[in-house]
């Protein structure tokens, strides 16, 4: 395992991580499907391939995919649809540079070993360029569907992150909840750092400390700006506590960008439509109170999208983009 040193930076993890978090800067990422499919729950995913790929031509530093194992009415969002182990694996063998990430996988659905063997691999085959994000899951309908228990998701979750840390160990020897893997055996292949880099979604259901003790990073969902400020400060008071890297934080937003550079602020689904002057003006905000990446949404924009991701690249994005690294 890797050992810890005090630093006021963050750790230096895989590809992914070290080019999409860096400390007092923000970057900007996009959440897959690149689609506009605000009319249905289950995207046409045309082109999509395409489009990930022009997305890391015009030089955005992620893109992130979700675990929906069902179509759940009541949710009305099917995500990418394809299984996000198998989405990584084709979209690492067509892009060279881009992260990589999943926002998030459902811990208490999964066997953590699977979890670990999959993430491994991916990333291995992109070179490093994976970002798990985990979570609790949100969707009650699910566990019925698995035979299993939604109330005490919070205990699988805990005993499934550990159990995928252990996997990066020689020859693990350890007793879970989840199992007991013993007697010489390994699990391969290690990812290339030596660790994973997980980032814990929300809650999770789990204690705000062990959050900030055990991620490498924490996804949060949007807020008015002053009440973001204060959880993220909040947050990482907790991370200094631990005695450890800094560790950063990340955000989704839904935007409709329009046409119009000026175009004032009007309120959508966890998100703006606005013109890209506000949107500029509130992402820096963002940036001033500690967020380090941000993943865009464009499920609601009525652009062309290839058009939207060519006006992002040319005029947000100069502003928005971290150093090289290697």
């Amino acid at each position: 395992m890797l050992t810890r040193v005090q630093t006021p930076g963050f750790e230096q993890i895989n590809r992914g991580y070290n080019s999409v978090f860096q400390p007092g800067r923000l970057t900007l990422g996009l959440v897959v499907p690149l689609e506009n499919y605000s009319s249905s729950a289950v995207p046409e995913m045309q082109r999509h391939l395409e489009r990930v790929q022009l997305a890391e031509r015009l030089g955005f530093s992620s893109v992130w995919l979700r675990d929906v194992p069902f179509n759940v009415p009541s949710f009305g969002d099917a995500g990418q649809m394809f299984d996000p182990f198998v989405y990584l694996g084709y979209l690492a063998a067509g892009t060279q540079s881009i992260a990589l990430g999943v926002a998030s996988i459902i811990l208490p659905l999964r066997h953590p070993a699977h979890v670990a063997k999959a993430a491994a691999s991916a990333d291995v085959l992109s070179g490093g360029r994976l970002l798990l994000g985990v979570a609790s899951g949100d969707r009650p309908e699910e566990y019925p569907a698995l035979n299993m228990s939604f109330e005490d998701r919070g205990n699988r979750f805990r005993d499934s992150f550990d159990y995928i840390r252990r996997m990066a160990e020689h020859q693990p020897d350890f007793k879970s909840g989840q199992g007991a893997p013993s007697g010489g055996m390994d699990m391969l292949p290690k990812p290339i750092a030596g660790k994973l880099p997980m980032l814990i979604t929300g809650g999770s259901q789990q204690d705000p400390g062990w959050i900030a003790a055990n991620g490498d990073g924490w996804m949060t969902y949007p807020r008015q700006v002053s009440f973001q400020e204060t959880a993220i400060s909040d947050y990482r008071s907790k991370v200094r506590a631990n005695g450890s890297f800094d560790k950063p934080v990340m955000q989704p937003l839904y935007i409709d960008l329009a046409e119009t550079a000026d175009a004032p602020v009007q309120p959508l689904h966890l998100g703006f439509r606005l013109g890209i002057n506000a949107l500029r003006s509130y992402l820096k905000g963002l940036e001033a109170i500690g967020v380090n990446h941000v993943a865009l949404n464009l499920r609601f924009n009525h652009a062309n999208i290839e058009t939207t991701l060519n006006r992002l690249s040319e005029e947000l994005l100069p502003d928005f983009q971290g150093q090289e690294n290697p």
